[in-house]
């Protein structure tokens, strides 16, 4: 009977690092406030639509529509594999269009705005953070890109 040698697991399979995957590093804290924003934004599309929907409908239904996008780049954020990654990318870049039309329109069209959404102003009423977003955003989804297929 010969002793035999631990095996250690680690040494088995080389690691790889895989940049299918957006949720390490700055990318937790990119989620994390995607995350903020989709539970923020809901509540408040929420408590909109149930209260005065009557008093800016476009508005509320915009804040509603921004929260669905949150949720979504939250999700897909956190999620690995390329398809994910297209739902990132996607979802980013729907907030950022949103964000500039959204916001240019609440400025040119006043009337059309009266009750401020999420992305009203471009996004004022969280500090701006909405149009920066995006941006931060589609950065790092850049930097952790998928390589190409062999």
């Amino acid at each position: 009977m010969t002793p035999q040698t631990p095996v250690n697991k680690s040494d088995a399979a080389p690691k790889t690092k895989s940049t299918d995957t957006r949720n390490t590093g700055p990318g937790r804290l990119l989620i994390a406030v995607y995350a903020v924003f989709a539970i923020s934004a809901t509540a408040r599309a929420g408590y909109q639509i149930l209260t005065k929907f009557s008093e800016a409908p476009l508005a509320y239904l915009l804040s509603a529509f921004a929260a669905l996008v949150y949720v979504v780049a939250t999700v897909s954020l956190a999620k690995a594999g390329r398809t994910w990654f297209k739902v990132s990318v996607a979802a980013v870049l729907v907030e950022l269009v949103g964000v500039v039309v959204v916001g240019a329109l609440s400025i040119f069209d006043s009337v059309s705005f009266p009750h401020e959404t999420v992305w009203s102003l471009f996004g004022r009423g969280y500090a701006f953070i909405p149009l920066l977003l995006p941006i931060l955003g589609l950065v790092w989804l850049y930097r952790r890109r998928p390589a190409p297929k062999a």
